[in-house]
């Protein structure tokens, strides 16, 4: 395996669960990491420029254009190295944070990492999802229904139309349950789902890096 590429979007640093869970992940690789910190460094929004560019002669770019396509050409062939993924995506009024959003749009282009006649070249690689959510929004859950990220990064990341990764979802729940006195009664399904959630953190490093040996 190449590289597993690390896709930090959350705002928060060391009080962020996504993270602390993805680092449950990391101690488990064994392999090489490449990290980039969207809230450290984010992409910016796909611009006018940056589509232009993608289907205009590079001999013909304006100084706009260039400079975006630079910064896709580097994004992109980052993606493309990677052999196995970590994205790191906490949930945010109901969906991803708008860092991570810029940087799918930043990478997904036709030609390079989508192929609708072929597949894409990254199909079958995996990916872990881990996503942290201050509520609950499993079955039976107030709540059920409103998750419109999870469902939505596994179908522009896993469909075959798309990026075609094996994408499995990591969400621990109910964080806020810590903070919030209405919602203390749930702080031990919070830390149940918590734990659950390094522990299977910790198994697909585990499982993911000796496929790959």
């Amino acid at each position: 395996m190449s590289y597993l590429l690390h896709i930090d979007a959350s705002s928060l640093s060391e009080a962020s669960i996504s993270r602390k869970v993805a680092q449950s992940f990391r101690a488990e690789w064994q392999d090489p990491v490449v990290h980039r910190d969207l809230a450290v460094s984010p992409v910016p929004h796909l611009s006018a420029a940056g589509i232009s560019a993608r289907i205009t002669d590079p001999a013909q770019h304006t100084p706009e254009q260039a400079e975006a396509a630079k910064l896709q050409d580097e994004l992109i062939d980052e993606f493309l190295g990677a052999g196995a993924y970590l994205f790191t995506v906490p949930m945010y009024n109901l969906s991803m944070p708008s860092v991570f959003k810029a940087w799918l749009d930043q990478i997904m282009v036709d030609g390079r990492t989508l192929d609708f006649a072929n597949g894409a070249p990254t199909a079958g690689r995996p990916a872990v999802v881990v996503s942290a959510r201050g509520g609950g929004y499993g079955p039976g859950a107030p709540n059920e229904g409103r998750d419109h990220l999870v469902p939505t990064l596994e179908t522009i990341m896993g469909w075959s139309h798309t990026l075609g990764l094996d994408v499995t979802s990591v969400t621990p729940e109910l964080t806020m349950a810590p903070a919030v006195p209405a919602m203390a009664a749930l702080i031990p399904v919070h830390e149940a789902s918590l734990a659950t959630a390094h522990d299977q953190a910790r198994r697909l490093a585990r499982d993911i890096d000796q496929q790959a040996a």
